[in-house]
């Protein structure tokens, strides 16, 4: 768990890109420096995440009248992209943080009050929103009873990101007896709260993203949040919330890149088959690496069009006052615009990321294949980021945006689905099979 700085970053934290980045570039520099060690070990970064924690990266979008830099979206996921280069495990696990301060900033003023302040302490908030299985489609088995002044939590969530690093916890849960869900923040230290390190994905191995369980968990009053689809809230922080990812993406692209470089540039060994001239200086290697910088920077200029376009839709809800949380208007355009960017942008830039890491291994020979330089990482990292969203669910999406100019709906959630009339027919095919065989050895002739 991150442990909370005596010294608030404040506003001594610079709004700007610039800056911001001369603060940072030492520290994602150590992080790139042990980020190989950490993948061969996997060793959770326990320690790079407390230094970040320290340094006030989880209070940059933190608005300025709360004692926040402020810093645009535009700016942050261009830090987030740098970050991602380093190791694209931490990106990551900071995207529940970075979508819990999304959502704060629409909460009622007595929240924001008991929770800006803990941020800009150096607290982080981790993720528990899914649900490994079990629960159908839009209803959630995690259970929020009780009433102001005596709520308790109980469940199990998985795909936990960033919890294990964090001193609380956002849990997605269903409130008892009432449809629509909340969401309880609670401390990962609390009484009847277990984080397990369990995540078996290939790829993001270092991201915490197991399972947690709640027991009978006590919650404030300032920690329950209410979530209504549709909404400005709603609609911002679920395209936010994919902005991280494509953000992630772009960062391993330009790791595969940075990669691709060094190792051509201190590689001796080449083939009869070529040209006999070092790799730096073969035409075809080099148009090959070509090839990857172009990926990698496609994929970062949609990535930070795409930032912009939600700066653009978080200013028409300020200016509209679509940001207060008693706001019952219309929502405005821009916000709209924010997820229609977003999904056009989670169709091609995996793409990019997985073509960038995998033409790495166009550069080089066998050698790119050890275990001990985990290139594979760049790879596995990108296809499991790219598997959060479907991407054929968001073409179809955007699709029909186009043709029928149907606004998409954002991500927000998972479970089993519905049976339908061949379920139906299935099921009661197997239970006549069932009943004639059951007649058939254990009727009258039997």
């Amino acid at each position: 768990m991150s442990t909370t700085t005596a010294t608030p970053p404040s506003r001594t934290l610079p709004a700007d890109y610039e800056s911001l980045s001369d603060r940072f570039r030492p520290l994602f520099a150590r992080i790139a420096e042990g980020a190989l060690a950490r993948e061969l070990d996997r060793r959770l970064p326990f320690d790079e995440v407390k230094a970040l924690d320290e340094a006030g990266f989880g209070a940059l979008r933190v608005p300025h009248e709360h004692g926040g830099p402020g810093v645009t979206i535009e700016t942050f996921t261009r830090l987030l992209i740098d970050l991602a280069e380093a190791d694209s495990n931490i990106a990551h696990l900071y995207r529940s943080h970075a979508g819990f301060l999304e959502a704060l900033r629409f909460q009622p003023a007595h929240i924001q009050n008991a929770w800006y302040p803990r941020v800009l302490a150096g607290a982080t908030v981790g993720n528990a929103s899914t649900e490994k299985g079990g629960n159908a489609l839009g209803d959630l088995s995690t259970v929020l009873t009780g009433a102001v002044g005596s709520w308790r939590l109980t469940g199990q969530k998985f795909y936990s990101t960033g919890t294990i690093f964090s001193d609380y916890t956002r849990v997605s849960a269903s409130l008892d007896g009432q449809d629509g869900r909340r969401f309880a923040v609670v401390a990962i230290d609390a009484p009847g709260v277990r984080v397990d390190d369990d995540w078996d994905g290939f790829g993001q191995k270092l991201t915490g993203t197991g399972t947690t369980t709640f027991e009978d968990v006590p919650v404030d009053d300032d920690a329950v949040f209410d979530r209504i689809t549709g909404t400005v809230e709603a609609i911002h922080e679920a395209a936010f919330f994919q902005l991280v990812l494509l953000a992630v993406l772009a960062g391993i692209a330009r790791a595969s890149r940075r990669d691709a470089a060094a190792t051509i540039s201190s590689r001796k060994r080449t083939f009869n088959t070529g040209l006999g001239l070092p790799f730096r200086e073969d035409p075809l290697i080099q148009e090959a690496t070509g090839r990857i910088a172009a990926k990698a920077y496609a994929a970062e200029a949609t990535v930070l069009q795409t930032a912009r376009v939600l700066d653009e839709g978080i200013e028409a809800a300020t200016a509209s006052g679509a940001d207060r949380a008693d706001f019952a208007g219309t929502v405005p355009e821009a916000v709209q615009t924010s997820e229609i960017a977003v999904e056009h942008a989670q169709v091609t830039v995996p793409e990019l990321a997985l073509g960038a890491a995998q033409d790495l291994f166009l550069t080089v020979g066998a050698s790119a294949t050890s275990r001990s330089k985990a290139l594979d990482r760049h790879w596995r990292n990108a296809q499991t980021v790219a598997t959060h969203n479907p991407i054929s669910f968001r073409a179809r999406a955007i699709g029909d945006y186009w043709i029928n100019g149907t606004l998409p709906v954002g991500l927000n959630a998972i479970g089993d689905a519905k049976p339908t009339a061949s379920d139906t027919a299935t099921a009661s095919d197997a239970t006549a099979t069932s009943d004639a065989t059951t007649a058939t050895t254990t009727g009258p002739s039997a």
